[in-house]
């Protein structure tokens, strides 16, 4: 075999990439091309060292000068807040320190005033963290958003948003009732002939499914359903109104509690803050339930007969019922009679629904009218004409109301306030009767109970974008939900607070304080909130003679007298000028021209 030359050595693959030309990069280009521009920027930058060597020597002067390097904010301080903004987070008006009040009392409203304008500036600040908006359906020119079928949004809408709307068809055991979780995750289902099931309506997972194996009485059109359900305070327990009596089972399905003394339940109400399930039954009794200790805390015969129509105040937790006179009544666990008793309807009340705020209630009757009515001063504001009537009523915590009259849901915009009844926003057709309607919290869902199943149906700008993580947070940990239980179970609302108006606890009953301080005074033999008597210290070299403490005496014993006579003579001044001013505009508007000649 012939052995290699070593010309066909240096002809090898190596050799030859190493002869070839390596592609230029960019920066390689452009170092040739920009020569001419780099001469000038040159020019600069040693111009700039000299800058450099001035500034050196300026720091070393200012540091042996004693003087701060640090340079200046040119926006110093706070970055200012809109007053819009503040306003939107006013916690009423400022409290005035009263003529002649001690310096303790000054100091506490001082303090007081200055934490509450704090907490102000910071919710005011933390707004701009909350970017997410709602938003509402809007179709193309001259077409209505109540033709546009859930179809069609669930196509144009993205995959997770397409995939809330859904049927479960359950013809078997319905009609059925439901209830959201007040975090929105999970969905508690009951139908008419025994069915309960509790689901992870995001992720369809199935928590428990069960049979209470008891059949409801019969009931006609007009009526609600037996079988009702109820979530309480977390996740992991839930309610159910079965035939007789009221039980109770946690989210497996297991039962642990059976409450003999809530029978024949027709509604439920849970008020999460107080730890409370109010049920209202078939017998016209009203009672309450402590969940945290397993104790009736009330019950109330409300001799209205039959409560098969209840809601809520999420405000004020007062409870609104329906009757088939077409009053509504509204009761606190406090007292045994009604807070307030409103003529609504010429017929029977089918359903009810208040807002979140406390402001509205919108109630549907018998007569088929539709009402919005302002809690505040019992009085109407408008009502409308439904054909059919509707027969259940729920609300968003955006404020749309929707309404189902027989297999038809509607949903309403801008319906509380002074504005009337318009046309529907949304409208969506069903195969069976409909028995049940909820808002998802914090999601664009109404879920629709009915004879065929249940119905997830999209609504856009149903939800609330912003949660408070710490009261329902829809992503918290198993950890974090043990945390917040304890948290909220200290910081449980008594029910003997519940009232109309709360804004009465932050205010002093003086009716009772002064009994209270007549009592006292009797019981010790004197008044402990009288003032002592200014008693001089001892001077020296004479100066505490009798005559010297009887003037420093006289000095200080008017001086609450005086104040209130300045504060008086301020009033009566400020009244005067007010009543002069009023005279100059009443003599001037009474001139005339020919005033002018007169001496």
């Amino acid at each position: 075999m012939a052995a290699v030359t070593p010309e066909v050595l240096t002809s090898t693959h190596v050799e030859k990439m190493k002869k070839k030309k390596l592609p230029k990069r960019y920066w390689e280009e452009t170092e040739k091309t920009d020569q001419s521009q780099r001469r000038p920027e040159e020019e600069q930058g040693k111009a700039g060292q000299n800058q450099n060597k001035s500034t050196v020597k300026e720091k070393s002067l200012k540091r042996k000068n004693g003087e701060s390097l640090e340079k200046k904010d040119p926006f110093p301080g706070e970055a200012p807040i809109p007053q819009k903004q503040l306003q939107k987070f006013q916690r009423g008006k400022k409290c005035k320190v009263p003529a002649g009040a001690r310096e303790r009392l000054k100091e506490a409203i001082a303090i007081s005033e200055a934490m509450s304008e704090h907490a102000q500036k910071q919710a005011a600040r933390y707004d701009l963290l909350l970017p997410e908006d709602a938003g509402f359906l809007e179709g193309d020119e001259d077409e209505d958003t109540n033709t546009i079928s859930q179809a069609d949004i669930a196509d144009a809408v993205d995959i997770t948003s397409g995939s809330k709307y859904f049927n479960l068809h359950l013809s078997q055991f319905g009609p059925y009732r439901l209830d959201y979780s007040r975090t929105g995750r999970n969905l508690l289902v009951g139908g008419k002939k025994g069915h309960v099931a509790c689901i992870d309506w995001q992720t369809k997972d199935l928590k428990c499914e069960m049979n209470v194996m008891e059949t409801v009485n019969d009931v006609n059109s007009l009526c609600t359903l037996r079988s009702a359900s109820r979530w309480l305070h977390t996740e992991a327990m839930f309610a159910v109104a079965q035939k007789r009596w009221l039980y109770i089972y946690d989210s497996k399905g297991v039962e642990l509690h059976c409450v003999k003394k809530f029978n024949d339940v027709l509604r439920m109400q849970f008020l999460p803050y107080h730890f409370l399930l109010a049920t209202a039954s078939a017998t016209g009794f009203l009672q309450y339930l402590d969940v945290s200790i397993g104790k009736e805390v009330a019950a109330i015969c409300t001799k209205m007969g039959r409560l098969d129509v209840m809601a809520q105040n999420p405000h004020n937790a007062v409870i609104h019922l329906g009757h088939p006179n077409g009053t509504v009544s509204l009761w606190s666990p406090n007292q045994k009679e009604s807070l307030v008793k409103m003529l609504c309807h010429r017929g029977a009340v089918r359903s009810l629904a208040v807002d979140k705020t406390g402001t509205y209630m919108v109630t549907s009757g018998l007569d088929r009218k539709l009402k919005v009515y302002d809690i505040r001063a019992f009085k109407p504001l408008h009502s409308c004409f439904l054909p059919a009537g509707a027969s259940c009523l729920s609300l968003s915590q955006r404020g749309l109301l929707s309404a189902a009259t027989g297999e038809i849901v509607q949903v309403y915009q801008n319906v509380l306030g002074s504005n009337p009844v318009s046309k529907p926003y949304m409208a969506h057709r069903l195969r069976g009767q409909i028995w049940g309607l909820a808002y998802c919290p914090f999601e664009d869902v109404l879920g629709i109970g009915h004879g065929e199943g249940f119905t997830s149906m999209i609504v856009p700008g149903a939800g609330e974008p912003n949660f408070d993580a710490l009261d329902t947070n829809p992503y918290r940990s198993h950890k974090q939900r043990q945390e917040w239980e304890v948290k909220a179970l200290l910081e449980k609302v008594q029910p003997e607070l519940i009232g109309l108006d709360p804004g009465q606890l932050s205010k002093v009953d003086q009716a009772s304080f002064e009994q209270r301080h007549k009592e006292q005074i009797e019981a010790l033999g004197f008044d402990p909130l009288a003032k002592d008597k200014f008693k001089p210290r001892t001077k020296k070299k004479g100066r505490s003679s009798a005559g010297a403490i009887e003037k420093r005496k006289r000095k200080v014993a008017h001086e609450d007298q005086r104040d209130e006579i300045r504060q008086s003579v301020q009033e009566r001044t400020e009244r005067e000028k007010e009543l002069k001013e009023k005279s100059n505009e009443k003599k001037l508007g009474n001139k005339s021209t020919l005033d002018r000649f007169r001496k």
